[in-house]
């Protein structure tokens, strides 16, 4: 009886740690493999630049600590680091981006579609919050202080907005070497071509009028 019961907590754990493992990007099977945008070949993100080439420049950053321009609309400014940025995040699963605001500033309401968000606030004071999915759509929602850390899980939307008279700055930690962005008004109201008025006047239950008048800044 004891040997069936240890049995069964390995299968257990085995499959937790599978679960695990298959909800992240794969393990990489080599030291490193950075990446190489000119390679003609298309894979799952990038193909592997020759080890023969690989730098330290390949793995390096300068700048995170330079507050980037916020005079634009949204009062905020994210400065990325991923393997766009760092080509020897490629396979790592990995990545982050510093962000400042502007007094008030705001990140609109967003989503990563690879990628779990880890923020820290470093300066100032930030309302942050995200939303459960369907059919509950629940606000999850906080004022974070320097110091603070909050996590908005994979694929969900949230937003953050300075609420404080002074510059806030935070920096996000990122589960994935590119987690993608999709700002939910640009998404919605600026498409390429365009979602059709019919579509968004019976989904928002508003006049086609409403809608001409939501997409034109975009």
């Amino acid at each position: 009886m004891m040997k069936m019961e240890k049995s069964v907590l390995v299968l257990f754990f085995l499959a937790i740690t599978c679960a695990i493992t298959i909800a992240v990007e794969p393990s990489p099977l080599q030291d490193f493999c950075v990446a190489d945008p000119t390679s003609p070949a298309r894979v799952n993100g990038f193909p592997c630049l020759d080890p023969k080439q690989v730098k330290a420049q390949h793995f390096s950053f300068r700048g995170i600590h330079i507050p980037a321009n916020t005079s634009n609309p949204q009062g905020s400014r994210v400065t990325p680091v991923n393997v766009v940025q760092i080509p020897g995040l490629n396979t790592l699963g990995i990545s982050l981006a510093r962000i400042d605001y502007a007094p008030w500033g705001v990140i609109p309401p967003h989503t990563h579609p690879r990628a779990t968000e880890v923020l820290t606030v470093l300066e100032g004071s930030l309302l942050v919050g995200f939303v459960t999915s369907n059919p509950n759509n629940q606000l999850i929602s906080k004022v974070l202080l320097k110091g603070d850390v909050f996590v908005f899980p994979v694929g969900l939307v949230h937003f953050q907005r300075n609420v404080g008279y002074g510059n806030a700055v935070s920096i996000s930690a990122l589960s994935s070497q590119n987690p993608g962005v999709i700002t939910i008004a640009n998404a919605v109201f600026g498409s390429n071509p365009r979602i059709e008025d019919s579509v968004l006047t019976k989904a928002f239950q508003v006049d086609k009028s409403i809608i001409s008048r939501l997409q034109a800044p975009f």
